[in-house]
C-alpha cells in the first residue's frame, strides 16, 4: 500500500508563493503518474496538476500559468510550485500515485490518501 506524506503548506498573502512536497513510498515511484489534488471546505476534491512517469503534465484551468508540477524520482518526491496565489486557492492539498487515467479521471479509486497539507491564502 502506498504511503504519502505531504508538506510545505502554510499561510500566505495573495500574490505570494509556496512549494509543496509529497514523498511517496510503498510503490515504484518512477513508474507512476503523480497527481496533486485539493479540497476546499464544502467542495469536492479536484485535480490540480498531474505529471506522468515520462514528464507529461496536465493542469486544471484555474492554475495554468501559476502552478508548476515536477518530480524527482531519486527522492520519490513530487513538487507543486505555486506562484501568484489567490484566496480561492485556499484548500487542503493532497497527492496520490497511480496510472495516468486513474489520476486524471478516477481518483475515487484510490484506497488511501495522506493527511494533506493546508494552504491558506489571505486577501
Amino acid at each position: 500500500q502506498v504511503q504519502l506524506v505531504e508538506s510545505g503548506g502554510g499561510l500566505v498573502q495573495a500574490g505570494g508563493s509556496l512549494r509543496l512536497s509529497c514523498v511517496a513510498s510503498g510503490t515504484i515511484f518512477s513508474r507512476n503518474t503523480m497527481g496533486w489534488y485539493r479540497q476546499a471546505p464544502g467542495k469536492q476534491r479536484e485535480l490540480v496538476a498531474a505529471i506522468s512517469s515520462g514528464g507529461t503534465t496536465k493542469y486544471a484551468d484555474s492554475v495554468k500559468g501559476r502552478f508548476t508540477i515536477s518530480r524527482d524520482n531519486a527522492k520519490n518526491t513530487v513538487y507543486l510550485q505555486m506562484n501568484r496565489l489567490k484566496p480561492e486557492d485556499t484548500a487542503l492539498y493532497y497527492c496520490n500515485a497511480g496510472p495516468w487515467v486513474v489520476v486524471i479521471t478516477s481518483p475515487f479509486r484510490f484506497s488511501s490518501w495522506g493527511q494533506g497539507t493546508q494552504v491558506t491564502v489571505s486577501s
